[in-house]
């Protein structure tokens, strides 16, 4: 059962978040979505490792007391918002994902009124897939893409506003 009493709030993306979500550790077959150690993320500048990105894109997801419990790219396209998504390995499948998910929805939709908010899941991903239809979130799309390990079968969901 979830408790009611907890809550998600976003928060911009500290550097000792950012290194933290690089030593998280999702079992098979959820770690194609680990992240390289921090230091490497530096030296490279890429994604949350680049201060200037971290800071226009990425947010923390933190619980009532403050505990990094996840984080999210907000991607600015023509038109759209595209939604990147991580919650910290021990949390997930604990019935938490709704209000996660309503959380960063509403951060999007504040930062980007104007724009459709998407995202992209890979097609066997069906937990997360139910936890963003209760968000309010549409299949509208089914294409490949490459990743780490080859290309992969993805859907694109739009959020219904």
């Amino acid at each position: 059962m979830i408790n009611p009493s907890v809550t998600f709030h976003v928060a911009p993306m500290e550097t000792s978040h950012a290194e933290e979500i690089c030593n998280w550790d999702y079992t098979a077959p959820y770690n194609i979505y680990g992240w390289m150690p921090w230091e490497q993320m530096q030296a490279l500048g890429i994604e949350f490792g680049d201060p200037q990105l971290r800071n226009e894109q990425y947010v923390s997801i933190l619980n009532g007391q403050g505990i990094l419990c996840g984080f999210a790219q907000l991607f600015p396209m023509e038109g759209i918002v595209r939604l990147g998504i991580g919650m910290r390995p021990d949390l997930c499948g604990q019935g938490l994902g709704k209000i996660f998910m309503d959380a960063i929805v509403q951060s999007a939709l504040l930062r980007y009124p104007e724009r459709e908010i998407d995202l992209e899941v890979l097609t066997w991903n069906q937990r997360a897939i139910r936890t963003y239809q209760k968000c309010g979130f549409t299949i509208t799309d089914t294409y490949e893409r490459l990743t780490p390990t080859g290309n992969k079968p993805f859907y694109c969901m739009v959020y219904d506003k």
